[in-house]
């Protein structure tokens, strides 16, 4: 057994440090791990989030892996949020193509249904607009349209190695902890980042390796109702890795409903995913998803410098939906000769 799944599963849970993890990455790039180390890791993270020098640490061995970022993105944001929670649209998406419309440089990492119905590249596929396969690339996105939409590149091939590792099983059985993570697993040169949590449980962990971060502003966002992005219907609270005070953001108004997820719900049966995410950013979605949209935005260009005040980041943000200009965007993103094929299925 490798020394990380000693410390990792035994009695004390000793501390794994960068080189025990740089081993243990270059037995799995080798296939020279045990049959069944790879599941055991995968179950003992995923059941138990790691101390915050064994998660630094090995974020840390990820990061001396793939090759220095050199570029770096000025007032530039990501939203991306940690998964799970109740059922809700891509709000981060949507929020990124409004925050993008009113002026905040977007680059918005994301992946395939996890926990969801359907995740922000399956969106994107189904809108036909592609994500970006190099760095090169997304620039050149950025500079076109302001948002671009990178691709699996910019993640650990660890990642992928370690999915493959574990076939048959499916890394949605036992990644809980890899998609907890995946907002510090991106590599993206960023200024800004908003990091919605579900798990109330993972704020301290997350929060931890959030203040060894030095190279960009992270805020972790979290509310009562679990969803992993900000909502306007409750009070949320967004913890900050520059050593600053929490921000605390008051519900604006109640939910027309008494079951606020009921209005941030995904597509229903028979409902197509793309007419609905276009529908909320053409104005036309429920008064809750406008306002939610409007506040995730209103935060990106809050955290990227763009704007100082929320309540002058709300009003632009509010403007640039109502306007349709956050409609267009994602029209002319559609209309790039690069784009993808729209595949034909609907999310389930």
């Amino acid at each position: 057994m490798h020394e990380v799944l000693r410390a990792l599963i035994g009695r004390d849970r000793a501390v794994v440090d960068q080189e025990m993890w740089g081993s243990f990455w270059d037995q799995l790039r080798d296939g020279a791990l045990r049959s069944g180390e790879t599941v055991a890791l995968l179950s003992s993270l995923s059941t138990r989030m790691p101390d915050r020098d064994t998660l630094v640490a090995m974020l840390r061995s990820l990061d001396e892996r793939r090759p220095a970022v050199a570029a770096r993105l000025d007032r530039t944001a990501n939203i991306v949020g940690t998964g799970g929670g109740p059922a809700t649209f891509n709000i981060s998406t949507a929020a990124a193509f409004v925050a993008a419309a009113l002026g905040v440089r977007i680059v918005k990492t994301g992946s395939r249904a996890y926990t969801s119905t359907c995740g922000s590249h399956d969106l994107l596929d189904r809108l036909g607009i592609r994500t970006t396969t190099s760095y090169e690339q997304t620039d050149d996105l950025l500079e076109r349209f302001g948002i671009a939409f990178p691709g699996n590149f910019v993640y650990p091939r660890e990642v992928a190695l370690l999915a493959r590792s574990i076939v048959p099983m499916d890394l949605r059985m036992i990644g809980g902890f890899i998609n907890s993570v995946g907002p510090f697993l991106a590599a993206v040169p960023v200024s800004a980042q908003l990091v919605g949590v579900s798990d109330h449980s993972l704020l301290p962990a997350l929060g931890r390796v959030a203040a060894t971060v030095a190279d960009r502003r992270i805020w972790l966002c979290s509310n009562e109702l679990g969803v992993d992005e900000l909502v306007s219907s409750v009070d949320n609270v967004v913890l900050t890795n520059d050593g600053t005070d929490a921000i605390r953001l008051r519900a604006e108004a109640a939910a027309s409903s008494t079951d606020p997820i009921a209005e941030l719900r995904p597509t229903g049966a028979g409902e197509d995913v793309v007419d609905h995410f276009l529908a909320v950013l053409s104005g036309a979605g429920t008064a809750l998803a406008t306002r939610t949209v409007c506040l995730n935005a209103a935060a990106l260009a809050v955290a990227s410098g763009l704007i100082d005040g929320w309540p002058e980041a709300i009003r632009a943000a509010d403007d640039a939906l109502r306007s349709g200009a956050a409609r267009d965007l994602v029209d002319r993103l559609r209309a790039h000769p690069a784009r993808r094929a729209i595949p034909t299925a609907r999310a389930r």
